[in-house]
């Protein structure tokens, strides 16, 4: 089950084509927040979520940010990335 849990996120983050600041923000505090919650100790769940999605939010900000409004990054058959209109 936690394996299932851990590889949500990842999938969930491969399939979507082309992302923009906010929905790239709003994926990296889910994605962050889910593995936050399963690698914690059973008891402190909360605030693993909480720690993982602020980490998650910073990270994509910092990563994954398009330079422009209504740009988007994409990536080509060769693992390349570039940025274009959404």
């Amino acid at each position: 089950m936690k394996t299932l849990l851990l590889s949500l996120p990842v999938v969930a983050l491969s399939l979507a084509g082309c992302q923009t600041a906010n929905q790239n923000a709003a994926a990296g505090a889910v994605a962050g927040g889910v593995l936050g919650a399963a690698v914690s100790d059973k008891d402190d769940r909360l605030t693993g979520a909480a720690l993982g999605a602020a980490a998650g939010v910073a990270a994509s900000t910092l990563i994954g940010t398009a330079p422009g409004n209504d740009q988007c990054y994409y990536r080509n058959s060769r693992g390349e990335r570039f940025i274009a209109d959404c």
